[in-house]
């Protein structure tokens, strides 16, 4: 006989950093099916990564995605790119981009490494999401660029996405002591969950950053608790299955994450700091204005099955977990 579990009204939860794939790798996902994904996990926005093809660079994709989006209702808060194409020194049209639907600009996993561009990236005043691939190298310089913009009189605002090492949380939390203005960063629940330790011999467990030590995992977990950092996404990227179920160093980094992160979340951190963390910080950072609610049993346990999942990818390191915390669709 089944439990009948209270269902409670939460705020609806916005995710900062997803890739949709499309247009260009509709193989991998669709707008169609990340938004399916990410209704399921709770979500009601989500901001979609600029490494598209052709690249998130001009309005005119900007505005393909946002009528996309609009035909199911669901609010997609675009992040456009710091320069052309992503791999050129060349900035974008900032202010062209931001009135076309951009709420934020990055260059995800083709990182700005010229720091006198990234000045001028963070002198435009829009939101700045950083990917860092040498993560706490990159920290540490972009940290001291955001400072000199300030002392220059700019209003920057600089986002660390998926901080997943100690001595970066380390670096941003000092930052944060000596009152660095406009500092924000994320983590993402594959960072709280899991250690290198995890991995196994397909890319199930593959993503950039690549898995930390367990003194990472616990660094992340103090780092939410104290506050260091300030968002919970997903990085939801998926790839067709046949691409993940590649031997390890042949598959392509990217995991699904957006229909087990709310329970992963929650069994760490309880309601009213994942509200924080999923709902209310990331409407701050934003500046959006996104009223919706959702439905959750908080004492509702289930097992992830990912081939019940809605996004197209199939292949996920949580599979066979028993997670607490049901989001309620209908």
């Amino acid at each position: 006989m089944k439990k009948d579990f209270e269902v409670i009204q939460i705020p609806s939860l916005i995710d900062m950093h997803v890739h949709f794939r499309e247009p260009g790798f509709e193989y991998k996902e669709t707008i169609q099916t990340g938004i399916q994904s990410a209704i399921a996990g709770g979500f009601s926005g989500v901001c979609t990564m600029p490494n598209t093809n052709p690249v998130t660079d001009n309005s005119k994709v900007i505005k393909e995605i946002l009528s996309k989006a609009k035909k199911y209702h669901f609010e997609i808060y675009p992040v456009a790119a710091i320069t052309k194409n992503l791999d050129s020194l060349e900035l974008v049209d900032f202010k062209e981009l931001k009135k076309a639907g951009a709420v934020a600009f990055s260059n995800d996993g083709l990182p700005l490494l010229d720091k006198d561009v990234f000045l001028e990236a963070l002198k435009s005043e829009e939101l700045i999401l950083s990917h860092c691939e040498n993560e706490t190298t990159e920290v540490e310089w972009q940290i001291e660029q955001l400072k000199k913009a300030h002392e220059l009189g700019y209003d920057a605002k600089l986002h660390f996405c998926h901080i997943s090492k100690k001595e970066s949380i380390d670096l941003i939390r000092k930052a944060k002591a000596q009152k660095v203005k406009n500092l924000t960063c994320e983590t993402a629940p594959h960072y709280f969950t899991f250690t290198r330790d995890d991995i196994d011999t397909t890319g199930t467990f593959k993503m950039n950053p690549p898995l930390g030590s367990e003194i990472d995992k616990r660094a992340v977990m103090g780092g939410l608790i104290d506050g260091t950092i300030d968002v919970v996404a997903t990085d939801h990227a998926p790839h067709s299955d046949d691409e993940k179920l590649k031997p390890y160093l042949e598959a392509p980094n990217g995991i699904t994450g957006l229909e087990t992160a709310f329970s992963l979340t929650y069994e760490l951190l309880g309601l009213e700091k994942t509200l924080e963390k999923m709902a209310y910080n990331p409407r701050k950072i934003l500046k959006i204005n996104n009223k919706k609610m959702i439905k959750v049993a908080l004492d509702e346990t289930w097992v992830v099955s990912p081939k019940q999942f809605k996004s197209k990818c199939k292949i996920s390191p949580y599979k066979g977990m028993q997670l607490k915390g049901r989001i309620i669709n209908g």
